[in-house]
């Protein structure tokens, strides 16, 4: 006799499983403890076989009954529906390790050791705030070029342009790891190309003319910070090395009895060579006294940790500056390279292999650390003594000999 709503509801446990039975195979089987299950009873090429549909009332009467019907359609068709759950419950757990938040998370793990912690700090930040919410819990191969479009959109649309194509980027590198590990068959990013018009070239802020440069070397003689953050301001134009490298300076690379600076630039991974003159060297031996214990040459409040990445900036703003128009750290560079070019008339790949950049040549090096080092060191010297007379003369007078 076919099963009633309030045949289930009044009925009771017993010392042993009680079993009641609906039809087609049907039945719901009452534990001990009270709990009503619904079960499906079959036969597949020959043995017999259970399929569990749930749990009354969670499952209604109703429900259970369509999902019978179901499973009795497969049988029709020579198909097992336990194989079939089983498959089913299988896909659900690989979409469930194989998101793209998963995914994503993994990728980025997997260069932890060979980029800056800051930069995966930032990569992984902005894959929580502008991608996670709206795709980290998709499957990775379900991803489609209008989802990712979608996510671009909102990041443009909040006028961050730039951080939208740095995160096509980054959404791309790790589709890349997706197809290397068989958890994606193709990158949709490419698809995207031109889709958010290109970012307006934006440059770091930087004073390049002799007559301003010369009243921020006053203002930075005169600054009075902390004796670590007044020696990296003082060391910051003269060597003029992107400000990371700067501030995470260890000890282990100088050797000022030679006068130089050896330490690996970050974003080539290439060993470099800064000629370090008399006027680097000095500020670096009395900042030594205070510091030259630990490994780091400007070391932060934590001893054991570099100088914080905004501490450069922050000085800066401190003597007036405004760090978004006027100078940043990383506008040191520039201010060199233009002043290399423009008043002291340096042969321009003597000046890029000074500033760490790839200069191709006949032979093909991209970078060679020691190439033009002679001339590199003479260079280092006459800007050095440049920036001593803009600091204390009146006049800016150009020199004329080209290295």
């Amino acid at each position: 006799m076919p099963l009633t709503d309030v045949t289930l509801r009044n009925a009771k446990p017993s010392d042993k499983p009680v079993r009641m039975f609906d039809g087609g195979g049907l039945y719901v089987e009452i534990a001990r403890s009270g709990g009503k299950l619904w079960r499906l009873k079959y036969r597949f090429d020959g043995k017999e076989k259970r399929l569990a549909l749930g749990v009354y009332p969670d499952v209604s009467l109703k429900d259970a009954r369509e999902r019978r019907d179901a499973a009795r359609k497969l049988l029709a068709n020579d198909v097992d529906p336990g194989v079939t759950r089983r498959a089913q419950k299988a896909a659900r757990v690989e979409r469930s390790v194989n998101t793209f938040e998963v995914l994503c998370r993994e990728w980025l793990d997997q260069p932890k050791g060979t980029v800056e912690p800051a930069q995966h700090v930032k990569t992984l930040a902005r894959m929580e705030n502008d991608v996670f919410p709206w795709l980290g819990a998709k499957a990775t191969s379900e991803i489609t070029a209008p989802d990712v479009l979608s996510v671009l959109r909102r990041i443009d649309e909040r006028g961050a342009r730039y951080t939208a194509h740095r995160v096509r980027s980054e959404i791309s590198r790790a589709f890349g790891y997706a197809i290397a590990t068989g958890r994606a068959e193709r990158d949709p990013c490419p698809d995207l190309r031109g889709a958010i018009p290109a970012p307006k070239a934006e440059h770091f802020a930087a004073i390049t003319t002799p007559t301003e440069v010369a009243a921020l070397m006053r203002a930075i003689d005169a600054f009075r910070g902390t004796f670590v953050v007044k020696s990296a301001l003082l060391l910051a134009p003269m060597l003029f090395v992107r400000p990371g490298e700067l501030r995470r300076a260890e000890w282990s690379g100088f050797d000022l009895d030679k006068g130089e600076w050896r330490y690996l630039v970050t974003k080539t991974k290439t060993e470099h060579l800064v000629p370090l003159v008399p006027q680097s060297v000095a500020i670096l031996r009395e900042l030594r006294a205070l510091t030259g214990r630990g490994r780091y040459v400007f070391p932060g409040r934590d001893p054991q940790k570099a100088m914080s990445d905004a501490a450069i900036n922050a000085a800066l703003r401190r003597m007036g500056y405004d760090t978004r128009t006027e100078i940043t750290g990383h506008g040191f560079r520039a201010m060199a390279r233009t002043i290399f070019h423009e008043e002291l008339l340096i042969k321009p790949e003597v000046i890029e292999h000074q500033l760490a950049h790839s200069v191709p040549d006949a032979l093909g090096t991209a970078y060679n650390r020691t190439r033009f080092l002679k001339e590199r060191r003479v260079m280092m010297e006459q800007w050095a003594d440049y920036l001593d007379r803009l600091k204390t003369g009146p006049a800016v007078v150009a020199i004329a000999t080209a290295v």
